[in-house]
């Protein structure tokens, strides 16, 4: 799947929670949101990257958290880069990260939200990825710049802006 016309992203997608359905439906969806970002972020990338996705539950993702963030609860995403060190070859993708997603919480946070489910694993997929990135949201300056790129994809997408205000 082409990101952009230099950059082409492969996903392995492996599916731990049978309530996100089938590979075959969610493969379009994963790719397409994957190539937006790429195209709209215009990344310093290799010619062929590659993400490796887990569509877990939250008790994984419970688990996983408190090994890697030593926080004892599920959460949405979770982004564990490889590291863009390691130059990809002319035959093999550079692996740029793991990201987990934990399908409860998605759907809490999509019902919460007067959002889809959809438009909400796209969302915290671009999330996960901008993490495998480097970007953070830790200070506050960089959580700016990080929603804005997150934003300006989404809106590629069709997707709502996640961080405006909603005014009742």
């Amino acid at each position: 799947m082409s990101g952009s016309d230099d950059i082409s992203v492969s996903v392995d997608i492996a599916i731990e929670a049978e309530a996100w359905g089938e590979e075959e439906a969610l493969r379009p969806l994963v790719e397409r949101t994957l190539a937006v970002a790429i195209a709209v972020g215009r990344f310093d990338l290799p010619r062929h990257v590659e993400v490796s996705l887990l569509l877990t539950d939250d008790a994984r993702i419970q688990v996983l958290n408190r090994i890697w963030r030593q926080k004892d609860k599920p959460t949405n995403v979770l982004s564990f880069p490889s590291g863009l060190e390691e130059e990809a070859g002319d035959d093999r993708p550079l692996l740029v990260g793991d990201i987990a997603i934990a399908r409860e919480t998605v759907v809490a946070e999509a019902a919460a939200e007067g959002n889809t489910l959809e438009a909400h694993l796209c969302h915290l997929l671009v999330h996960g990825f901008l993490h495998l990135l480097g970007y953070d949201h830790e200070i506050d300056a960089e959580a700016e710049g990080m929603e804005a790129l997150e934003t300006e994809i989404l809106a590629e997408l069709g997707i709502a802006d996640p961080y405006a205000e909603v005014s009742t």
